[in-house]
């Protein structure tokens, strides 16, 4: 490009500088308010905003003047279908647990209603879940053995369902969602695979008939124990556990070729537990080494204000084991919520669906519930069976609610190998191997995360995996702050477009120009090395010059378009790279730096050390002042500022 080429740039401008009070206040409001949920309440009446904020709040408000009876049928209809899975999954997750089964019953009938008034999901049904229960049966079983003193365990166990709610609804009121967001999806694709194969192995006392069982969750630990107790195994058992996993197994088969049977797959889990209890009943099983449920007594869930255990030794595990709990429960459910809000085209408020986990677990410690979340298998039964609303976790909270009343008797001949295998054939469909694939084929680092959540649950401990997990993901963001990309721009021929020349190796260089592009913002923990690296770029790129007899390095350009912010310490990184390049004879050149970075620079008077006639709106026009300098015996800088304001003029 030669003179004739050369257009004169556009002068790059400073915004005006906002009050500092107002400028926190922006900032403060883009973190924790990026939805702005006050925008309705604008030029709204003192009464207006009164019931918008009980809408707000209480979302059942918003949504049940608009109620149809056709809305009812649809829920009606999910709300049972959900309700038979609920009692069978609620028996065997409290069995997980090591709680007495019918506080699974209780956990399905008052956690239901209180998410059914604040919850924000249409499709999400709320319930007992696995990979909770797993954790509070490793965690407090540590301390306490709900064997030998199963009163405090209980309390223990209600008490870090309280901490569980307190946390999770801190977490929304604060507007503190995005601090789940650090359980990325490889990692909750890995933990959850994990939790399930441990729960499977687990359920293998069940399945084999076995009294005594390790509390150990990991693999070594859980064989040890099994092929320790061979003269124990009862064949019984075994068999009666493998023909319902079986059949649990070929419904959900046969539900997934056939979606509009999803019914069949919903009402397995009630069908084998009434199968499993008639054929005890009419076989006396139990006086055959088969272990059956036992007496579950009748009414609704008794309240447990009372017990409590604020004052217990115990508290702290109960608490760890309550924040454990609770992230992994908002994880899920608002991992689970959101996916099937995408199906229908609507949108869950996050912080809204926390304040809601919270004040169902907390209700619940209140009244004889353990933890609660938003279980895949159970939502994606309701969405499958048609729910409109939340009312289908209404409907099925009541028939859970006349089960506790007049049913619980006849499980009393339930066997729980029965359970076991509910348990099973649920574990395995959440372990998620087409997952795994495609994070290898995608991101391999992904995939590492996955894997060692994976194995650090199976090989150590639900908490070691999840330690793992979160440390490699932190880990993992760490380096992207700490290490960020830097790309050589190219032009591309027959345009103005300059690109990475990784990207597009068409893309041809320009003669005695380096350009040169920052893909981060610019930090403490990136300004040395990112001096280091465009120092490496320097040197490396005049080393081919010289090699190939090309001409020399005359200017270096840094496209600072994708650099949204700058600290002092990535200030002061720039101020070093103009003197190294001072030094070398070179010039350096600003391309289009943002709105935040341009104010700090100008208030650093670091403009006044490069010159305003330096710093350009677009890489092209910066390499068009470049090559008009080169083409015209590199001239004065300041000759370019008098050209610029006589074309202005």
């Amino acid at each position: 490009m030669g003179n004739a080429d050369y257009e004169c740039p556009h002068r790059v401008e400073i915004p005006p500088s906002k009050p500092f009070l107002k400028a926190l206040k922006s900032s403060l409001k883009e973190t924790f308010f990026p939805d702005d949920p006050f925008k309705q309440f604008k030029n709204q009446p003192t009464s207006r905003k009164l019931v918008l904020g009980l809408q707000h709040f209480v979302p059942i408000l918003e949504w049940a003047p608009r109620y149809t009876f056709d809305f009812f049928k649809s829920d009606l209809i999910a709300g049972i279908t959900i309700a038979s899975l609920a009692v069978p999954q609620g028996i065997s997750y409290a069995n997980l647990a090591n709680l007495p089964p019918i506080l699974g019953l209780y956990s399905s009938f008052v956690p239901p209603l209180v998410y059914a008034m604040l919850g924000s999901s249409k499709d999400l049904a709320v319930g007992t879940v696995a990979v909770a229960s797993l954790l509070i049966s490793s965690m407090l079983g540590k301390v306490v053995s709900p064997t030998e003193n199963p009163k405090l365990y209980v309390q223990l166990a209600l008490t870090s369902t309280f901490f569980a709610g307190a946390f999770q609804a801190s977490l929304g009121l604060l507007r503190l969602g995005f601090v789940v967001d650090f359980l990325s999806h490889a990692t909750i694709v890995g933990f959850m695979g994990g939790a399930a194969t441990v729960v499977c192995l687990q359920q293998l006392k069940g399945v084999l008939g076995l009294v005594h069982f390790t509390h150990e969750t990991d693999l070594i630990s859980v064989m040890k124990s099994i092929f320790s107790q061979e003269h124990q195994w009862r064949w019984e058992s075994a068999v009666l556990g493998c023909c319902f996993l079986f059949f649990l197994l070929l419904t959900r088969y046969f539900s997934k070729r056939r979606p509009a049977f999803f019914w069949i797959n919903a009402m397995a889990p009630l069908c084998s537990v009434i199968l499993g209890s008639i054929l005890v009943y009419v076989t006396h099983a139990e006086k055959h080494g088969v272990q059956v449920i036992g007496h579950l007594k009748k009414g609704l869930n008794p309240p447990s204000v009372s017990e409590l255990a604020f004052g217990s030794p115990y508290l702290t595990t109960a608490i760890k084991t309550g924040i454990i709990t609770g992230v992994i429960g908002l994880a899920e459910g608002v991992a689970v919520g959101r996916s099937f809000a995408a199906f229908k085209n609507y949108h869950i408020d996050g912080n809204k669906e926390m304040i809601a986990f919270g004040m169902m677990n907390i209700a619940g410690s209140c009244t004889s519930c353990y933890l609660t979340a938003g279980p895949f298998s159970r939502t994606a039964v309701n969405f499958n069976a048609g729910c409109k609303t939340a009312v289908s976790n209404i409907v099925m909270a009541t028939a859970v609610m006349f089960t506790l009343l007049f049913l619980t008797p006849l499980f009393h001949y339930t066997p729980l190998v029965v359970l076991s295998a509910i348990i099973m054939a649920a574990m395995l469909g959440i372990i998620d191997y087409e997952a795994v694939i495609h994070l290898w084929k995608v991101d391999k680092v992904d995939c590492i995360v996955c894997l060692g959540a994976f194995v650090g649950v199976v090989f150590g401990s639900v908490e070691i995996g999840l330690v793992i997990a979160v440390t490699v993901s932190m880990l993992r963001l760490l380096l992207f702050v700490a290490r960020p990309r830097t790309f050589t721009l190219g032009n591309i021929p027959d345009s103005s477009i300059y690109r990475s020349i990784d990207q597009y190796p068409d893309a041809n260089n320009i003669p005695g120009i380096l350009i040169l592009q920052i893909d981060a913002p610019i930090y403490f923990a990136n300004a040395n090395y990112l001096r280091e690296r465009i120092s490496r770029w320097i040197y490396e790129e005049e080393d081919k010059l010289k090699s190939s007899g090309e001409t020399s390095l005359h200017y270096v350009i840094l496209d600072l378009s994708t650099v949204g912010s700058i600290d002092t310490s990535g200030i002061s990184m720039l101020e070093e790279v103009k003197k190294n390049v001072d030094i070398k004879g070179l010039k350096l050149v600003l391309a289009n730096p943002r709105s935040e970075v341009i104010k700090k620079l100008e208030k650093s008077k670091f403009i006044e050390k490069i010159g305003q006639e330096w710093i350009y709106v677009t890489v092209g026009e910066a390499v068009s002042a470049c090559n008009f300098m080169l083409h015209t015996c590199k001239p004065n800088p300041g000759e370019i500022e008098v050209n610029r304001k006589d074309d202005n003029v």
